[in-house]
């Protein structure tokens, strides 16, 4: 017994994770059975279905033109900001890395896009300053609790946390929880932007555990002439116009395409039933 706690003891100051801890290192392959057309097609304009989004964002939204990453250069090579890099469709790669007390010091996740590489800082270490650099990935922080790796994240750039332009501010906060059952990796992450957000936006996407997947260390991208282009024009659409094609399109009621916190819960179902009905009575 004195031997097992003196065993216990030395494992736990040695920073050597505990046995029920769960292993999130190696490569996993995404999985798109949920939200399929929303992350690999790419969502159309005006669909900002199941997204609390105020006006603020509806407005930047709605001037959204997605032939800016192509006509306009400093866009071409443009990365996914932290808060929706995982929702893309590249692998994953996770490592850890030790200090010379064989201390957890940081996990580092890679997507083989963009350079999209992230550090989670596993010492107990502060966030900045809220006036610190603000940088692509931001500055995440974690902890791993039993089968769950929980990661807070601050100082992100302003982006996007879908890809039709609904947009994400500087003062975004992320809360992600990986939650590994075997050979499946699940990641749980909610953006809270009061900014642009009415309420925290939750989502989940999954990855399985594979191996010799292309997880490139090094991408790069050269800036270059794609379109023919005006000089110094920037698409967009004029600011207050409504992108309503995607409501025509679909037949869908043109509210319930335009998102807020009001159609992210199960009683919306029966108001959204309730507008189709009236409208086929007016046809």
């Amino acid at each position: 017994m004195k031997k097992t706690g003196v065993l216990l003891f030395l494992l736990a100051a040695s920073g050597v994770p505990a046995l029920c801890e769960a292993d999130f290192v190696g490569e996993w392959g995404p999985l798109f059975h949920e939200d399929y057309p929303e992350r690999f097609p790419g969502p159309e304009l005006g669909d900002y279905m199941g997204i609390p989004i105020n006006n603020a964002a509806r407005l930047r939204g709605d001037a959204y033109d997605a032939d800016r990453i192509s006509v306009v250069p400093e866009y071409e090579c443009r990365p996914h900001g932290g808060d929706y890099s995982m929702r893309g469709l590249s692998n994953l790669r996770i490592s850890e890395e030790y200090d010379k007390y064989n201390r957890l010091l940081a996990i580092h996740t890679r997507m083989n896009f963009d350079e999209q590489a992230r550090t989670i800082w596993m010492d107990g270490r502060p966030h900045p300053s809220e006036y610190a650099e603000h940088t692509w990935d931001g500055f995440s922080t974690g902890k791993v609790e039993g089968n769950q790796l929980t990661i807070t994240t601050t100082h992100m750039k302003y982006g996007v946390i879908q890809r039709n332009g609904v947009p994400s501010s500087p003062h975004a906060v992320m809360t992600e929880t990986f939650i590994r059952h075997g050979d499946y990796l699940t990641l749980v992450s909610i953006v809270d932007d009061p900014v642009y957000l009415e309420e925290p936006f939750i989502r989940t996407s999954q990855w399985a555990r594979t191996s010799n997947l292309a997880v490139d260390e090094r991408f790069i991208l050269d800036i270059a002439d794609e379109v023919t282009r005006p000089q110094g024009y920037v698409p967009h659409y004029p600011l207050g116009i409504q992108q309503s094609e995607f409501a025509l399109k679909y037949g869908l009621p043109f509210e319930a395409t335009q998102g807020g916190k009001e159609t992210t819960y199960p009683e919306y179902e029966l108001k959204l039933r309730r507008m189709i009905e009236d409208s086929a009575k007016l046809r």
